[in-house]
């Protein structure tokens, strides 16, 4: 099986409060999701109708098999999730404070998604996929960090290899590494994404130009700048593409990168326009901005195509 794209990294399940703008110590009831960042995507991939898979661990507890089922309910193939003996399925945990204040709790006790091993990847499959999407949170500890460099070491020519930055402190027993395990996975990747706080990590700099300057100087093809309000860049060696963000009353802010990156790599596989790209993922994340989850929130082209032809007609633009 050849597939579009194949992501490995982070799973958990989400527990989302149904109460916006309260403390988990006053929250009364929460709705349960699928979530982490590379399930997420994968997730998003699908709805594109990418055939998608994610290589990470569960615990061979009830929600472990939660998870298997939400991705299969998905489209996301889970024939690479690991069931780690011992392990217990993350829980992530939140506060709701929108427009822009969603703190995270992570509860991760010897997380399963990062005790996968050389021996659970399917090689030949990494190989020949045409996208492979890998986290920086995989890079923060061993054996995942390993693991990671080895599924992106041997990709066929003409394959894009993309390092989400992924920047999540909390899980690195010395975040002063990452630098140098970002810089080392930048080595095999094409592509590289990540907001202003992780391109910081990866290249010593906030700055979106010279950042997505320095990354494009490592050797990858396209560099992607998320910039919060002031919208996203994304540069090659011969584009420079800036979009603002698209306007939404934000519910939840979380799961929108993820968004994000689902269409992106949708459109990678489809070889479009580098700005039509970066409009369907922001259109995608600004839509995952508006919904209360971030799985089971992730739109579909239709819907991106709604919300981007509806602002074009309220603007006046041509169609």
């Amino acid at each position: 099986m050849t597939y579009d794209l194949m992501t490995l990294g982070r799973v958990g399940v989400d527990l989302y409060p149904e109460q916006s703008g309260t403390g988990l110590a006053e929250v009364r009831t929460f709705a349960k999701y699928l979530g982490g960042s590379a399930t997420n995507v994968a997730v998003a991939a699908a709805r594109h109708g990418l055939r998608s898979s994610v290589t990470t661990g569960v615990g061979d507890d009830p929600l472990g098999g939660f998870v298997r089922t939400a991705l299969r309910g998905f489209g996301v193939d889970d024939r690479h999730v690991v069931t780690v003996p011992g392990a217990q399925t993350p829980i992530v945990l939140c506060e709701i404070f929108p427009p822009d204040t969603f703190p995270l709790y992570f509860y991760r006790p010897h997380a399963p998604d990062l005790r996968i091993t050389e021996d659970d990847l399917d090689t030949d499959a990494l190989r020949t996929a045409k996208v492979v999407w890998i986290t920086g949170s995989g890079l923060s500890a061993q054996p995942s960090h390993g693991t990671t460099l080895r599924a992106v070491a041997d990709r066929e020519p003409g394959t894009d290899t993309v390092l989400d930055l992924d920047w999540r402190p909390m899980f690195w027993n010395d975040p002063a590494q990452a630098p140098a395990h970002y810089a080392r996975a930048l080595e095999h990747c094409t592509v590289a994404v990540g907001n202003r706080d992780e391109v910081e990590v990866a290249v010593g700099t906030r700055d979106p130009d010279r950042a997505a300057d320095l990354l494009l100087e490592r050797g990858l093809r396209l560099a992607v700048v998320k910039q919060g309000p002031a919208g996203v860049l994304a540069r090659t060696a011969t584009e420079n593409v800036v979009l603002p963000p698209v306007p939404v009353e934000v519910v939840n802010g979380l799961g929108a990168g993820d968004a994000f990156g689902g269409a992106l790599v949708a459109g990678l596989v489809a070889g479009l326009p580098l700005t039509r790209i970066l409009e369907n993922a922001n259109a995608a994340g600004a839509i995952v901005a508006s919904r209360h989850s971030c799985a089971d929130a992730m739109p579909t082209p239709d819907e991106i195509d709604r919300l981007l032809t509806g602002r074009r007609t309220s603007s006046g633009a041509p169609l």
